[in-house]
C-alpha cells in the first residue's frame, strides 16, 4: 500500500495549498484594506473572486480531465498557484490583485474537484477512504500553518500583505515538481482511453508487485455503463465433489473456475432461487416499509456488508489464491501485446471456424491469457490443456483463507471471473454466452452449510468444503453485439482502445445508475454546505473572546488583530487530531455510519448554542458551555460531514463519466459556498445568530433523514462493483415504484 499512500500524499499538497490561501487572505485582507482603501463591496470582491474561478473552472474541469486526463489537470493547478501567488506578490494595485485571486481560484477548483477523483481511481479499495480523507487534513493543516505564519508577521512593525499572500508560489513550486515528476497517470483513465501497457505499469509501482492482472481486468469491466445486471448465487467448491451424482445438472449449469497450481479445478453450481443478495434487498425493502422512502439501494448495499465475514474485511476471503485461474492455460505474454500502442494485438481473433465437441464451460479473460473452449480443443492441441481440466479430490480451496489480496482478487473480498456457456444455436451453429461475474463470499470458508440454509431449494453438497459466493451477473463492458453475430467460438470481446472515447459521454447522464448516483452525490454536497461549519467558524473567534481568552492575551501585549489569528490558528489545530481518527474509521465504521453518528451530535451542539444565546446563567457558564459547544462542532463536522461527500462522490461514478459528474458536485458545492458566504452577514443583521443557527439545525435533521434513507454504504468496496450496484439499485426502485 506504500506506492498508493505517496501518491494520495503528494497529491493532497493541492488541498493543501487551498487552506493555506483561505487562512492568508483572512489575514491579509485587513491589511490589503489599510494600503489600498478598499471600499467594503472592493474588499468583498477580493475575496471572493477565488471563490468565482474555482466555481467557473468546475464547470469544465470534469470533461477536460476526462478527455486528457487526471495527471495533467493536477499539473496545470500547480502552474495556476504559482502564477497567482507570484502576481499577488507583484501587485501594485487592486485590479491585478483581483487578477492574481481569479488565477488562485482557478488552481483551487481543479485540486478541490480532481484530487479526491485521482485518490480514488489509484488507492486500493480497502484504504480508500482513509487516503482520500487526506485531502481534509491537508486543507486544515494548511489552514493552521497559515494562521501560525500570518500571526507572527502581526507582531511585525509593518506587516506586508503581499508578502504573505506571495509565500503560496513556493509550496506550490513543490507541487508542480511532484506532480511533474512523481505522480503517475490514473490506471482508470488509461484503460479508459486504450492503454493498458501503461496502466498495468501504473498499477504494478502503486501495489508494489508484479502481479495486477485481476485489478486490470476489473478496469477494463469499469469501462461499461448501463447493461442489466442480475444478482445470482453460487456453491463455489472442488470439481469433483461438486459433481458426484449431479452430473447432468453441473454439465449444464456449472461455471468451471481453474486453480494456481496445474491439476487443480473448481466449479460454481448456481443455487435454485432467488440470490439471497436480492431477497436481503427484498426483505430490507419490506422491513422498511414503515419508512416509504427508503431507497432499495440502501439495503441492498447494507446486505453486502452485514454478509461480511468478521475476519478480515479488507482481505479477499474467496480463493485466495485466485490468481492464475485466468492464465494456466497459456502464459502471460499477450498481456504486453493488448496495448493500442501496439503494433501486432493479439487477443482480438476470437472468430474461427465451427467445429464440434461436448459443451465445456470456461472461464474467459478477455486481458490475460484467455481459456480455449471445448470446440478449439478439438480443433487444434487436443491436449495441450487436459492437466488444467484435471481435479485435486483432497485438494483444499480454503487453503490460505483470509491471505492479502493478490493477483486478481479486487477488494472488499469480491473477486472477478467471467462464465463461458457454449449452446446449439437455431441454425445448429454453436452460439456462446460471455458474461461478467462478481463474486462475493457471504460464507465462513469451509462451512458446509453457510447461509444456503434459509434459501429456497437451496441444494448444498453433503460433502467437502464449498465456499457459498453472491454473484453480480453482467455483461462485460468490451462485449460486442456485432462480433456475436458472427459466430464467434470464443468470447466476442473488442480491444479497449476500439471503446476509447475522446471525451465525457454526454447521453451516459441518463443512465439511471448515473442519474441514481447524481441525485445521492448533489444532495449531500448541497446539505453540506448549508449545515452550518460556515457559520460557526465565522462565530468562534467571538465565541472565545466571550470566553475571555482575547483578555487574556491582550494582557500579554498582543494586539486584537493578532488575538484573533491565534484563535483562527488555534481552531484548525484541533481539527486535525479529529480528522486523524476520522482516518482511521473512514474504511472500519464506513461513511455512511459516521454520518448518522455525528450529524446528531452536531444538531445538538447548536441547539445548545441556541438556548445559551437566550439565556444567560452567567458570563463565565455561558461562555464556558459555548466553548464547548463550538469546539465539539467543529470536530464533529471535520471528521465525517466535511471530508465524507467528496468522498461520496469519488467513488459513485462510472469511469466513463466520473469526471463530468464529479464536475456537477463540485459546481453545487461552490455555489452553495457562494450563497452561505454572502447570505451570512445579511442573516446576522436580519434574523441574528440565534435564527441562523435554527435554520443549521434543521438542514443537519434533513441531512441526517437524507443519509438515512438514501446514501448507502460503500467502504471497502472496488469502484466498478459500486457503480454496478448502482445501476442494479436504480433499477430496483423503479420496479418499486411501478408496483
Amino acid at each position: 500500500m506504500k506506492g498508493a499512500a505517496l501518491v494520495a500524499i503528494a497529491a493532497c499538497i493541492g488541498n493543501f495549498l487551498q487552506g493555506w490561501d483561505n487562512a492568508t487572505i483572512a489575514g491579509a485582507i485587513i491589511y490589503v484594506n489599510k494600503d489600498l482603501k478598499l471600499q467594503a463591496t472592493v474588499e468583498g470582491l477580493v475575496v471572493a473572486m477565488s471563490l468565482i474561478g474555482a466555481a467557473a473552472i468546475t464547470t469544465c474541469s470534469g470533461p477536460i480531465s476526462d478527455w486528457l486526463g487526471r495527471r495533467p489537470m493536477l499539473i496545470m493547478s500547480s502552474v495556476l498557484y504559482f502564477v497567482s501567488g507570484l502576481v499577488m506578490f507583484w501587485s501594485p494595485n487592486v485590479y491585478v490583485l483581483c487578477i492574481g485571486r481569479l488565477l488562485d481560484g482557478f488552481g483551487i477548483g481543479l485540486a478541490v474537484t480532481l484530487g479526491p477523483v485521482y485518490i480514488s481511481e489509484t488507492a486500493p479499495s480497502d484504504i480508500r477512504g482513509m487516503l482520500n480523507t487526506l485531502p481534509q487534513f491537508a486543507g486544515s493543516g494548511g489552514m493552521f500553518l497559515s494562521y501560525c505564519m500570518i500571526f507572527g508577521m502581526s507582531l511585525t512593525t509593518s506587516p506586508s500583505w503581499r508578502l504573505m499572500l506571495g509565500i503560496l508560489s513556493i509550496p506550490s513550486l513543490l507541487y508542480f515538481v511532484l506532480a511533474v515528476f512523481y505522480l503517475p497517470e490514473s490506471p482508470r483513465w488509461l484503460v479508459s482511453k486504450g492503454k493498458m501497457l501503461e496502466a498495468k505499469r501504473v498499477l504494478q509501482r502503486l501495489r508494489g508487485r508484479e502481479d495486477v492482472s485481476g485489478e486490470m481486468a476489473l478496469l477494463t469491466e469499469g469501462l461499461g455503463i448501463g447493461g442489466e445486471t442480475s444478482l445470482e448465487e453460487y456453491i463455489i467448491g472442488p470439481a469433483d465433489e461438486l459433481a458426484d451424482g449431479q452430473e447432468t445438472t453441473i454439465d449444464k449449469d456449472k461455471i468451471k473456475l481453474y486453480g494456481p497450481e496445474e491439476g487443480l479445478s473448481w466449479v460454481a453450481k448456481p443455487v435454485t432461487g432467488q440470490s439471497s443478495l436480492s431477497l436481503v434487498s427484498r426483505h430490507g425493502s419490506m422491513v422498511s416499509q414503515g419508512v416509504p422512502l427508503m431507497d432499495p439501494l440502501v439495503t441492498l448495499f447494507g446486505s453486502v456488508h452485514e454478509k461480511l465475514p468478521e475476519t478480515g474485511s479488507m482481505r479477499s476471503m474467496l480463493f485466495p489464491n485466485f490468481g492464475s485461474m485466468f492464465s494456466t492455460a497459456e502464459p502471460h505474454f499477450r498481456t504486453e501485446q493488448w496495448d493500442e500502442e501496439s503494433v501486432q494485438r493479439e487477443g482480438e481473433g476470437y472468430t474461427s471456424e465451427a467445429g464440434g465437441g461436448d459443451s465445456d464451460d470456461n472461464l474467459q479473460s478477455p486481458l490475460i491469457s484467455r481459456q480455449t473452449t471445448s470446440m478449439e480443443k478439438d480443433m487444434a492441441h487436443p491436449t495441450s490443456h487436459g492437466s488444467v481440466l484435471g481435479m485435486g479430490r483432497h485438494s483444499s480451496l480454503m487453503q490460505g483463507a483470509g491471505d492479502a489480496v493478490d493477483g486478481t482478487g479486487i477488494g472488499g473480498g469480491w473477486q472477478l471471473a467471467w462464465k463461458w456457456s457454449e449452446r446449439e444455436g437455431k441454425d445448429g451453429n454453436k452460439e456462446g454466452g460471455f458474461k461478467r461475474i462478481y463474486l462475493h463470499q457471504e460464507g465462513v470458508p469451509g462451512s458446509r452449510r453457510g447461509s444456503l440454509v434459509s434459501l429456497p431449494g437451496g441444494d448444498v453438497p453433503e460433502e467437502g468444503g464449498y465456499i457459498h459466493a453472491a454473484a453480480l451477473v453482467s455483461q462485460p463492458a468490451l462485449y460486442s453485439k456485432e462480433l456475436m453475430d458472427q459466430h464467434p467460438v470464443g468470447p466476442a470481446m473488442v480491444h479497449p482502445s476500439q471503446t476509447a472515447t475522446k471525451g465525457p459521454i454526454w447521453a451516459a447522464l441518463l443512465e439511471p445508475g448515473v442519474k441514481h448516483a447524481l441525485f445521492v452525490g448533489i444532495g449531500i454536497q448541497l446539505l453540506q454546505q448549508f449545515a452550518g461549519i460556515n457559520g460557526v467558524l465565522y462565530y468562534t473567534p467571538q465565541i472565545l473572546e466571550e470566553a475571555g481568552v482575547s483578555v487574556l492575551l491582550a494582557n500579554l501585549g498582543i494586539s486584537s488583530t493578532s488575538v484573533s489569528f491565534l484563535i483562527s490558528a488555534f481552531t484548525n489545530f484541533l481539527m486535525l487530531p479529529c480528522i486523524a481518527v476520522a482516518m482511521r474509521l473512514m474504511d472500519i465504521s464506513g461513511r455512511r455510519t459516521l454520518l448518522l453518528t455525528t450529524i446528531p451530535v452536531l444538531i445538538l451542539s447548536l441547539i445548545v448554542l441556541i438556548i445559551f444565546e437566550l439565556v444567560t446563567v452567567s458570563s463565565v457558564v455561558n461562555a464556558a458551555i459555548l466553548t464547548a459547544c463550538v469546539i465539539v462542532f467543529i470536530c464533529c463536522f471535520v471528521s465525517a460531514y466535511g471530508p465524507i461527500p467528496n468522498i461520496l462522490c469519488s467513488e459513485i461514478f462510472p469511469t466513463r463519466v466520473r469526471g463530468l459528474c464529479i464536475a456537477i458536485c463540485a459546481m453545487v458545492y461552490w455555489i452553495g459556498d457562494i450563497i452561505v458566504t454572502y447570505t451570512l452577514p445579511v442573516m446576522l443583521s436580519s434574523i441574528g445568530l440565534v435564527g441562523i443557527f435554527s435554520i443549521y439545525a434543521v438542514v443537519c435533521a434533513i441531512s441526517w433523514v437524507f443519509v438515512f434513507l438514501k446514501v448507502p454504504e460503500t467502504k471497502g468496496m472496488p469502484l466498478e462493483v459500486i457503480t454496478e450496484f448502482f445501476a442494479v439499485g436504480a433499477r430496483q426502485a423503479a420496479a418499486a415504484k411501478k408496483e
